[in-house]
Parts: structure tokens; C-alpha cells; sequence
């Protein structure tokens, strides 16, 4: 009876050790976001790419849009390819912001967006998120978040939960 128990507490140990070590989700962030009604209304950038993967940013922001609207928060769609190409500054960004009525911008960078090589190709993301109050121009909160997952799920599957904990993981 003394083998079968150790046999089996043996096993669940590595075997939680190996799921616990294959997935990890990193995140450090200032404080909650703003609330909802406390936020206003959005205006949403496309993230800076600071990758090899053509576009990341606006995917990372378009992901982010949509999880931001299921949680009921308005938001302005400034995610435009033409605009963030030219070279938007901060300044400019702001100023359209304040036009549009917006009380924050949503913006940040794009670190890892990728499939990591090997055998199974697990994907790999590295996000930075900010609200910067368009009335002050400074930043109201900021997170940063890493995180990959098996080789048979997708990009933006990982993305979408990583976004989801990096913005509501200390829900206000």
C-alpha cells in the first residue's frame, strides 16, 4: 500500500512540475487600470513594433481593442497603418485624442510576437501597455507582460490571454 501512494505522489509531482514549468505568464504592472466610468472614452494606437514580425503591433492593438470592448470600455479605433507609418508623434497623438474627446490613450511596444523554433514552434509574446491622460500627457498606468504556451496554440490565442491578464488581472 506504502509503494502504490508513493508511486502516485511521485507522478502527480512531476507531472504538475512539468505542466507548471511549460506555461508562464509574466506580468508587472503600476495599478489597476482606470475604471470604466472613471476612463471615458479610449483612443487606441497601433503598438510600436520592435520585432521582425510584419504588423505585431497592430495585431497586439487590435486584440487589445476587442478586449477592452468586451469589458465595456469606449473605444476610439485610431489603429490605422497610414497614419502610425508616418510617424504620429506623442504630441500629435494627444492632440487628436483631445479633438475626439478622448480622456486616455492606449498605447505601448511590442517586444516578441513569434513562434520560438524547435520542434513544436510554441508561440511567444512580450507586450508593454500604457494609458497615458491625454489632459497631462503622462502616463496613468503602465504593465508589461511576457508569455508562450504549447506549439499547438496559436499567436493570438496566447496573445488575447496575456493582454486579458495584463489589463484586468488587479480588477478595480
Amino acid at each position: 500500500m506504502y509503494k502504490w501512494w508513493m508511486k502516485h505522489a511521485v507522478a502527480f509531482f512531476m507531472v504538475f512540475t512539468f505542466f507548471w514549468g511549460c506555461s508562464h505568464v509574466q506580468v508587472s504592472s503600476s495599478s489597476p487600470i482606470p475604471s470604466i466610468e472613471k476612463a471615458g472614452s479610449i483612443s487606441l494606437y497601433a503598438l510600436d513594433n520592435y520585432t521582425d514580425t510584419p504588423r505585431a503591433g497592430m495585431r497586439a492593438a487590435n486584440i487589445a481593442e476587442g478586449v477592452m470592448l468586451a469589458r465595456g470600455y469606449r473605444v476610439n479605433n485610431k489603429i490605422d497603418t497610414v497614419a502610425d507609418a508616418s510617424g504620429h508623434t506623442l504630441s500629435q497623438k494627444l492632440q487628436e485624442a483631445k479633438k475626439s474627446g478622448d480622456k486616455y490613450i492606449l498605447t505601448g511596444g511590442v517586444s516578441e510576437w513569434r513562434y520560438k523554433t524547435g520542434i513544436d514552434g510554441e508561440p511567444a509574446v512580450s507586450l508593454h501597455l500604457k494609458f497615458i491622460d491625454v489632459d497631462s500627457g503622462e502616463v496613468a498606468w503602465s504593465t508589461t507582460g511576457s508569455d508562450s504556451s504549447w506549439g499547438n496554440t496559436s499567436i493570438g490565442v496566447v496573445a488575447q490571454e496575456l493582454i486579458t491578464s495584463m489589463l484586468f488581472s488587479a480588477e478595480n
